[in-house]
């Protein structure tokens, strides 16, 4: 494999588990995980006391050009999260910066109705 790509690899690994070393998620407020590949977004609201995703979703489903996907999928995940009677949980970016699609993400999951 490529050392560079196994050097920011490991690099965004760090920052995230320096991330989760200070934020969890609780029943009162899940945490809302961001993986960002080159091609999709995922996302997951999970219970760590409990070790369950509640609500999961990716642009795979959500389709279109990449930052309109993310969009797309903020405000599906905070429609799904309401319908699962989530109102608030915590960022996780994990690792990756607050920006583009992750920061596009983020404050479509606010305009839905999730508070973070």
């Amino acid at each position: 494999m490529n050392t560079v790509t196994n050097k920011k690899t490991e690099s965004r690994e760090r920052r995230h588990n320096r991330i989760r070393a200070k934020l969890s998620g609780t029943v009162e407020r899940p945490r809302l995980a961001v993986y960002k590949s080159n091609r999709y977004l995922h996302a997951q609201i999970i219970d760590d006391a409990a070790g369950k995703t509640l609500v999961a979703g990716s642009t795979k489903e959500v389709g279109g050009k990449k930052m309109d996907a993310a969009k797309k999928l903020g405000a599906n995940l905070a429609k799904a999260a309401k319908a699962a009677g989530i109102d608030a949980v915590v960022f996780d970016r994990g690792g990756f910066r607050y920006t583009g699609r992750v920061a596009m993400l983020a404050e479509a999951a606010r305009e839905g109705g999730l508070k973070f």
